[in-house]
């Protein structure tokens, strides 16, 4: 299915000279919506995972839908001051600016497979600082599965040698 017609672009959001990729058109239409979840587990369905872990926040409506699709557990990675427990953090730069992720300590036990899903990969900061975090829990990153990559901004030169899925691309 071509997914690209249900994305709106709005130009000059948040700031000017960038192409913003609103999925929100996309998440309305729940037909839509669920063939994307349902596209990504197709993909997946032979990649041994033992959790999905998805940044904050679009991450959340494509990685936890997908680990339930999958029958794994999802692990949120948010941003510092967000989760209660005790955390690990590590800064990362932004298409346009600069933020912190945070995991909590005990969300992966060494060894654990992991699958990082997200609604776009632009620069690959966000992703990168992701396996990072992962991977100092002990986590094994397994691949990274994206609704949208933006191919100009060269964002899988950042992330290694893993698997990496998306759907559509700009």
């Amino acid at each position: 299915m071509n997914f690209k017609p249900y994305i709106r672009v709005i130009e000059d959001f948040p700031q000017p000279g960038i192409s913003f990729k609103d999925i929100t058109t996309l998440l309305q239409n729940g037909p839509v919506y669920r063939e994307v979840i349902n596209e990504l587990a197709r993909q997946l369905k032979e990649v041994e995972i033992d959790c999905i872990a998805g940044p904050e926040a679009r991450g959340f409506v494509i990685g936890a839908p997908l680990a339930i699709a999958l029958g794994v557990g999802f692990i949120p990675i948010r941003k510092s001051g967000k989760l209660p427990g005790h955390t690990i953090e590590a800064d990362y730069a932004l298409e346009y600016g600069k933020d912190k992720l945070a995991m909590h300590q005990d969300a992966i036990q060494p060894g654990q497979k992991v699958l990082i899903a997200d609604d776009l990969l632009a620069t690959g900061g966000t992703i990168a600082t992701s396996i990072n975090l992962i991977e100092q829990l002990g986590g094994q990153v397994v691949g990274a599965a994206f609704l949208i990559e933006l191919l100009e901004l060269n964002g899988r030169e950042k992330l290694g040698p893993i698997d990496i899925i998306s759907l559509v691309t700009y």
